[in-house]
């Protein structure tokens, strides 16, 4: 039996309000773009001609009339072409420019004559291919908003109060400021190295000389070795490749110092500064002033509204839209993030009659409603009625009103903070299609018809498959430490300092998770400690991701993570290890009768093996270092 939605107070329902309608939402899904225009495809082309271009293109030499120095308008041209694919996915208007600037750099560098080589010539077809799809997906774009508004009639009504005061854009516009800062900071960096450079020169000697050896991979560094006006100067290079034996070159001597003209000064990693602080400061700073113009056409006036039905998926918080006439929530239209918007003037003072803060009445409330809820597992959002303000189309943005839950008699305004999309198959399933899809948690009757109540603990304990994804996550950990320290001190070991950590920890509970339950409640093993968790508060255990949740009433959940590998399991036609266990667990909570009848002795509690292994990881690094 479908559970009808939580209603909305007519009161907040606007006159003349539009139903959006089943028939009128398959005319609006029926209008979203083929599926040769979705993004991937124009991201995974643009990513392919870009790469072969860089490595078929033409590189201009390091010559003493054109040096390698610093060039500001090229790393301009990189940054526009980085920013590129990720445009396509979320700014295709900006996507547009940006294809334009490379085609543009790349005819004004030989002409047109360029695009006759293989590789220039598969940008421009990549171009003129994302163009196309971007114009496509705009077009029906514009076909939506058409058909959302012939649904929505000419009713139109003012956004709530409280959505008139919320704003988009501010942490993206922080956050912008901060790495367009950064790429400033690298920018002056590097001009400083190159006035240094520029002042010591103009009192230098410069010489002409010739190339008498090439050390390549001499250490860290290529080495040219260059004797002029009798003397021989050994200097650092690059780009080896344009000097080779026996060609020319100009040096700058300034006592034992010397360069080469064609490569006077090294600012690769101010540069690289410069180029990831302007493309992530960009593409927040695009982000932000495109939350602020979208979100701006929602306060201008009145809006067309429509009645539908809505639910916030539970695992990504994603808010999903639904026809008004589907009241069992089975064909999403859309979906968005949205954020709640609170209203500045709104009284907020706490009731007191009973003595009780509202925080406190509402933590209690949910405390029993969790209790009750979660012994039929995880929760399902109900499906809500809502008044959708605002036109629906892909890219736009929207606010709507509806109560959270049945219990709750205040109405919510809620504001989008990503944009629309349409709920179509393809690339991500939809939380119905999820839900449906989801496997159905076996009732604790079922599972303890088939326990008896034992006087000993009972044990669950790392299986074959948790030991199996134990060993081979030790082996990338013991491989990830060799190819790290192989190559000496380096940026890597600082993705090592990170990575083995989180190895050591997965590892160790792979291999020797266990879950002890006793008269008084269960002992979880896991990577670093073995933890005590009374029955009394626990309000549910479940398997999720290939791990095990025991969730407590006022602390947080504790875990095992990772107990085994759910997908491979049910692959090979067994049920998953992890699950049963969570099951059983589950049983023992909900039927106090089925529960152990004395307490388990310390040799049955488990011994967490995270500190001998990280000991281990510490000694097999020294031994690395040793060997190499």
């Amino acid at each position: 039996m479908t559970t009808p939605p939580v209603p909305l107070p007519a009161e907040r329902i606007p006159p003349g309000t539009a139903d959006w309608r089943t028939h009128d939402t398959r005319r609006w899904l029926a209008a979203v773009p083929a599926k040769w225009a979705h993004p991937l495809w124009a991201v995974l082309a643009l990513v392919v001609a870009i790469v072969w271009e860089l490595e078929a293109g033409p590189v201009a030499a390091c010559t003493s009339a054109a040096p390698c120095g610093t060039d500001w308008p090229g790393l301009g041209v990189a940054a526009v072409l980085l920013l590129t694919p990720y445009w396509v996915w979320r700014q295709p208007r900006l996507a547009v420019a940006g294809l334009a600037t490379g085609v543009v750099t790349l005819a004004m560098e030989e002409g047109f004559s360029t695009f006759g080589r293989p590789s220039a010539l598969a940008f421009l077809l990549a171009a003129s291919f994302i163009t196309a799809g971007i114009v496509h997906r705009l077009a029906l774009a514009g076909r939506q908003r058409s058909l959302a508004l012939e649904a929505a009639g000419p009713t139109v009504q003012p956004l709530p109060a409280a959505a008139r005061t919320f704003r988009r854009g501010r942490l993206s516009f922080v956050l912008a400021a901060l790495a367009l800062a950064g790429a400033g900071f690298g920018f002056w960096q590097a001009q400083g190295v190159v006035e240094a450079y520029e002042e010591r020169a103009a009192g230098a000697t410069e010489l002409s000389g010739r190339v008498t050896a090439l050390d390549e991979g001499d250490e860290d560094a290529d080495v040219v070795t260059v004797t002029a006006d009798g003397r021989t100067h050994r200097i650092e290079t690059a780009y080896p490749e344009d000097f080779p034996v026996g060609s020319r070159v100009d040096i700058v001597v300034d006592g034992d110092r010397a360069v080469l003209v064609a490569e006077p000064y090294d600012v690769f990693g101010w540069e690289m500064l410069v180029l990831g602080g302007s493309v992530a400061g960009l593409a927040f700073l695009a982000n932000g002033v495109a939350g602020r113009v979208r979100s701006g056409r929602l306060r201008r006036g009145p809006l067309p509204v429509l009645r539908v039905l809505v639910r916030e998926d539970r695992e990504d918080s994603r808010t999903w839209v639904f026809a008004a006439d589907d009241p069992g929530g089975l064909r999403p239209v859309l979906h968005f993030h949205s954020l709640y918007a609170f209203d500045e003037d709104e009284d907020d003072d706490a009731d007191a009659d009973d003595g009780r803060s509202d925080d406190d009445y509402e933590a209690a409330v949910e405390l029993d409603r969790l209790k009750e809820v979660f012994r039929g597992g995880a929760p399902t959002p109900p499906l809500r009625e809502a008044v959708l303000y605002g036109v629906p189309y892909t890219g736009a943005e929207v606010a709507f009103v509806a109560r959270d839950d049945a219990d709750d008699d205040e109405v919510a305004v809620e504001c989008s903070v990503s944009e629309v999309k349409p709920a179509v198959a393809g690339w991500r399933r939809s939380e119905a299609q999820r839900r449906g899809r989801d496997r159905p948690l076996r009732p604790a009757d079922e599972v303890a018809a088939g326990m008896t109540r034992t006087a000993g603990p009972r044990v669950w304990r790392a299986h074959g498959f948790s030991r199996a994804v134990g060993l081979f996550l030790l082996l990338v950990q013991g491989g990830g430490i060799w190819a790290s320290l192989d190559d000496g001190p380096s940026w890597t070991w600082l993705l090592l300092a990170v990575g083995v950590p989180w190895l050591v920890t997965a590892v160790a509970t792979a291999l020797t998770w266990r879950i002890t339950a006793d008269r008084d409640g269960l002992w979880v093993t896991g990577a670093w400690r073995v933890r005590r968790v009374p029955w009394d508060v626990i309000t549910s255990v479940r398997h999720a991701d290939d791990g095990i949740r025991v969730d407590r009433a006022k602390d947080s959940a504790v875990e095992v993570s990772p107990a085994g590998w759910a997908w491979l399991e049910r692959r090979l036609g067994r049920r998953p290890g992890a699950e049963r266990a969570a099951e059983e667990v589950r049983a023992l909570l909900l039927r106090p009768e089925l529960r152990p009848q004395e307490e388990a002795p310390v040799g049955r509690q488990g011994m967490p093996v995270g500190p001998p292994l990280a000991a281990l990881s510490v000694l097999w690094g020294a031994a690395v270092l040793l060997l190499l």
